[in-house]
């Protein structure tokens, strides 16, 4: 038997350093996910370093998180 798909919910992705209105909508099962999806989808001109801060607003509740992904490692970890 395979296991049920996890529910994908619908995310507002934006770089930190760009203005919110050149956010992009995906589809996933979490905030993380959602994060690494927009980076790996719509890569953003980089602010600095090997390093991107995304913000993730899931859109039906309005739910903000902010993410920091090294783009070398692809670990990501809240912001500071």
């Amino acid at each position: 038997m395979s296991e049920p798909a996890a529910e994908t919910r619908q995310f507002s992705v934006h770089a930190r350093h760009v203005d919110s209105h050149h956010a992009r909508r995906v589809e996933e099962a979490s905030f993380e996910a959602a994060a690494v999806a927009y980076v790996e989808d719509f890569p953003p001109p980089l602010a600095d370093g090997h390093e991107i801060s995304v913000i993730v607003r899931e859109v039906s509740t309005g739910r903000e998180h902010c993410f920091r992904i090294d783009l070398d490692s692809g670990e990501t970890a809240p912001c500071g």
